[in-house]
């Protein structure tokens, strides 16, 4: 009986003490689960390009502007470009773009194995390169083999889309298209120069040997058979094609001044194009104009190389810094590409840039990863003009792949720099023809 009052006096005593002010023990409130955020899995792209050999420089200037644009899509800019001002692709959840580079070393062989690895070992969901045509002939086989998107940016061999692909599309003309080009300038500069036939009738033909030099020159052949534009006539005087990646090409000059051509059509890659000018300006070489196939005329190095001898060459162009007074998004792209890597883009380059965001697009409409998806989205892909950095009228691919809004224009160096001189619409400096000779310079 004691036992059970003592008890019931410390309940009593527990009970009161708790009553009291400041003696009420503070309880946790639950804890609430924390919601585990959704991570959004990258997607991968391949890029295949020369990032060592005689070819690395423009080969890291490619991965150089390819990076920026995906940083552009990844992260928020303040500019007019498709995907600038978020963070990532909307279509995918906000996923950002992760580009999985490749070297080709150049090579066409390196080129097929790189597209191999980065497809089965990387589980790289669409492809873009190589630059070089050669390599994206060999890489796109394996694209096209393993049914895997593939979206080249660069590479103007007309025949990489007259295979009959359907996992291979182009993005940038091609060199039928650029020569056709090439041809309605020279009617044109006569009429405006007030020439007869006889005048610029003479033609040379000079190219690398690969696929791209052999593939341009043909385009070139075929429409001076065809005497276009219009009935147009030309004597083809020399067709000299010399080895890639040359030590000298003496002989060539010699063949070439012993022919006497009126103009000279050319395509080569830097190291020949610097080459071949030297070479023009020791023999005394002096046609009334140079036409080149861009590639080594455009680059930057081409004229920081040779200085003033590098002026009065006409080259085929899809871009040039001038024409941001036309469309101000070149030059906003250039100024951050300036920003981190002290030197302007060119035709290369913001082709390059160009397929990235092309393909950024194409993966946000498609909201996948599956290749079928992919490959549905590049089929209807349908980019305006002002969503581009090239003077094009757009994106849109025909039942080959080939992208049929993209056109050329041509630019001049003069003064040390590339000015769009052709067609009227863009040309913003008239053109000097026929250039001085050595002597006159």
């Amino acid at each position: 009986m004691k036992n059970k009052i003592l008890l019931l006096c410390m309940a009593f005593i527990l009970v009161a003490a708790f009553a009291l002010p400041g003696c009420v023990p503070e309880v946790a409130p639950p804890e609430e689960e924390e919601e585990e955020e959704e991570v959004v899995e990258p997607v991968k792209i391949g890029a295949i390009y020369p990032l060592t050999g005689p070819l690395a420089a423009i080969g890291t200037e490619i991965k150089q502007v390819v990076e920026l644009a995906a940083d552009i899509v990844n992260n928020s800019y303040d500019i007019d470009l498709p995907f600038a001002r978020g963070e990532g692709l909307p279509g995918l959840g906000g996923a950002p773009i992760e580009v999985v580079f490749a070297d080709s070393k150049g090579s066409p062989e390196t080129g097929l194995a790189e597209a191999e690895r980065l497809i089965e070992m990387e589980g790289v969901v669409a492809l873009i390169g190589c630059y070089q045509s050669s390599v994206t002939e060999t890489a796109s086989f394996a694209a096209e083999r393993l049914a895997i998107p593939y979206l080249n940016p660069e590479s103007t061999y007309p025949g990489l889309t007259d295979r009959g692909f359907k996992w291979f599309f182009r993005n940038t003309p091609h060199d039928y298209t650029f020569s056709e080009t090439f041809f309605k300038f020279l009617e044109d500069l006569k009429e405006k120069e007030g020439l007869d036939h006889s005048e610029i009738e003479n033609v040379a033909i000079l190219y690398e040997d690969t696929l791209w030099g052999v593939g341009t020159s043909d385009a070139e052949k075929d429409l001076i058979a065809k005497k276009y534009p219009a009935g147009a006539e030309y004597n083809i005087v020399a067709d000299i094609a010399y080895a890639h990646e040359a030590a000298s090409v003496t002989s060539e000059v010699m063949k070439l001044k012993a022919a006497n051509p009126d103009i000279v059509l050319m395509a080569s890659y830097l190291s020949d194009a610097l080459l071949f000018q030297k070479e023009f300006k020791a023999l005394d070489f002096n046609p009334k104009a140079i036409l080149a196939m861009d590639a080594g005329h455009i680059h930057p190095d081409f004229v920081s190389t040779l200085g003033a001898d590098a002026n009065y060459i006409f080259t085929r162009e899809v871009w040039s810094l001038d024409l941001s007074v036309v469309n101000p998004l070149i030059g906003i792209v250039n100024d951050i590409y300036y920003e981190r890597h002290g030197k302007n883009m060119d035709g290369t380059t913001a082709r390059s840039f160009t397929g990235l965001m092309v393909l950024a697009d194409v993966l946000n409409r498609a909201g996948s990863t599956e290749p079928e998806a992919i490959r549905e989205a590049l089929v209807e892909t349908d980019i305006p003009p002002e969503d581009l950095i090239v003077p094009w009228k757009g994106v849109k691919f025909d039942e080959t792949g080939q992208n049929m809004y993209g056109e050329g224009v041509i630019s001049q160096i003069i003064d040390e720099s590339w000015h769009t001189v052709y067609p009227s619409e863009f040309a913003l400096r008239d053109w000097v023809y026929p250039q001085p000779t050595w002597a006159e310079r």
